[in-house]
C-alpha cells in the first residue's frame, strides 16, 4: 500500500484535491460479473454530500462518472475508474489566509513534508476527497451485498449527549438514523446532539463525538492471526479517516475496566457454535467470530472555526486567525457513510484474501 492506495487485493486508489478541478478513484481487483452502475454509486454519494442545515453549505452535486472498467452494467475485472467534478468552488476566503498556518489542521505538516500546500480549501488534506472513498466503499458494499454482507453506521454521540439503540434491529438503526438530521437513531438523543451543535455554531465554534459501525454477516475466520489482524485492519482504516482520533472495537476501553468473567464471550453449541454475548465485536485473536463486527471511531471537532485562535505564519510570526469559509459544525454525520466505505473495504479485502470471492462472478 502507498499512501493514495488501500488494500491488498482490492485496492482503492484515490486522487483529487478539495479546490481542484475533480477528485475520483480508480478500483483495481474487484471481480468481474458484479452488477454494477452509476446509480449505485451515486446513492452511496448522496448520504455525504454538503448542504444540509447543519452541514457545509458549500452546493455540490457530487455527480459520479463511471470512466472505465463497467460494461453493459457489468464489472468486466478490469480497473474501475470514477471521477466526481469540484463545481461550487470558492478559495476567495483562503486567499487571506493561505500563509498562515490553521489550528488543527494539515497546513504546517504538510508544508513541512512536502515544502509546498495546496491552500484552497486544505487541498488533498480536506474531507472532501473522502468523495473517493465512499464511490470506492459503494462498489464494496455492492459487493459484499452478494454475499449477504451488510455495513450500517450512525452517530453513537455527538458532543457528550449518547444515544440508546438497546432493543433496536439492525435495519430499525439503519432506518431512524437515514431520517435524522444527525444520523442519530435515539429521537430524544437527537434533540439533545442538535441544541448543542446549534449553539457550538452560533458561538462560532465545533463539536464532536462518536460514530458506531456494525458489519453483519460476516462469515467466520477472516483475518490473519498476527500482524494483519482484522481488528488491526479496521483500526488502520479508520484511523485514516479525516478527523477521527480513536477506534475501538466491541467494548473497547470499556473492557479495561470489566473482569475477565464479565468480558469473555460465553458459548454454546446450536448446530454450531453461538456466543451468548459480543464483547468482543465479533474478533478474536484477530479472526472473525462470524458476529456483527462492531467498531467506533471518536471524532474531533471540525477544526474550521471562526473564533480568533493564536498561530503562526510560514515566515514564523505571531499571528491571530478566525477561520471563515463554509464549514461543518460537527463531522460525524457525514463521516458515517466515510467509515461505512472503509469497513466495506477492508471486509472486501479479506474475504478475496481468504479466497471467499472469486475473480469471477460470472
Amino acid at each position: 500500500m502507498t499512501g493514495n492506495t488501500f488494500g491488498k487485493l482490492f485496492r482503492l486508489t484515490t486522487f483529487g484535491e478539495s479546490h481542484g478541478k475533480a477528485v475520483g478513484c480508480v478500483i483495481d481487483g474487484c471481480p468481474a460479473g458484479l452488477d454494477l452502475s452509476e446509480a449505485d454509486i451515486q446513492k452511496e454519494l448522496e448520504r455525504r454530500k454538503p448542504g444540509g442545515w447543519l452541514a457545509s453549505p458549500r452546493k455540490e452535486k457530487d455527480e459520479v462518472r463511471i470512466l472505465s472498467g463497467v460494461f453493459e452494467g457489468k464489472t468486466l475485472g478490469t480497473p474501475i475508474a470514477m471521477v466526481v467534478e469540484n463545481r461550487d468552488v470558492d478559495s476567495r476566503p483562503y486567499e487571506e489566509i493561505k500563509d498562515i498556518f490553521r489550528p488543527g489542521h494539515a497546513d504546517y505538516t504538510y508544508h513541512a513534508k512536502y515544502g509546498i500546500r495546496d491552500w484552497r480549501g486544505g487541498g488533498r488534506a480536506s474531507a472532501r476527497e473522502t468523495v473517493a472513498r465512499v464511490a470506492g466503499g459503494a462498489v464494496a458494499k455492492k459487493l459484499l451485498g452478494t454475499f449477504g454482507i451488510r455495513v450500517v453506521g450512525y452517530t453513537r454521540e455527538i458532543a457528550g449527549v449518547e444515544c440508546d439503540v438497546s432493543g433496536l434491529t439492525l435495519d430499525e438503526i439503519h432506518a431512524r438514523a437515514e431520517k435524522s438530521d444527525v444520523r442519530c437513531p435515539d429521537s430524544e438523543a437527537e434533540k439533545q446532539m442538535i441544541e448543542r451543535v446549534v449553539e457550538a455554531r452560533k458561538e462560532g465554534d465545533s463539536v464532536g463525538g462518536i460514530a458506531e459501525v456494525i458489519v453483519s454477516g460476516v462469515p467466520p475466520g477472516l483475518g490473519e492471526p498476527v500482524f494483519w489482524k482484522l481488528d488491526a485492519y479496521l483500526a488502520f482504516a479508520f484511523m485514516g479517516v479525516p478527523a477521527v482520533k480513536g477506534v475501538e472495537i466491541g467494548r473497547g476501553f470499556k473492557a479495561a475496566r470489566m473482569r475477565g468473567s464479565e468480558h469473555n464471550d460465553w458459548m454454546t453449541w446450536e448446530k454450531g457454535v453461538r456466543f451468548l454475548s459480543n464483547n468482543a465485536g465479533g474478533v478474536l485473536g484477530g479472526i472473525s467470530t462470524g458476529q456483527d463486527i462492531v467498531i467506533r471511531a471518536a471524532i474531533k471537532p471540525t477544526a474550521s472555526i471562526s473564533k480568533v485562535q493564536k498561530t503562526v505564519t510560514v515566515r514564523g510570526e505571531n499571528v491571530e486567525i478566525s477561520v471563515k469559509g463554509r464549514h461543518d459544525p460537527c463531522i460525524v454525520p457525514r463521516a458515517i457513510p466515510v467509515l461505512e466505505a472503509m469497513a466495506a473495504l477492508v471486509i472486501a479485502d479479506c474475504m478475496m484474501l481468504q479466497g471467499l470471492i472469486p475473480r469471477f462472478l460470472v
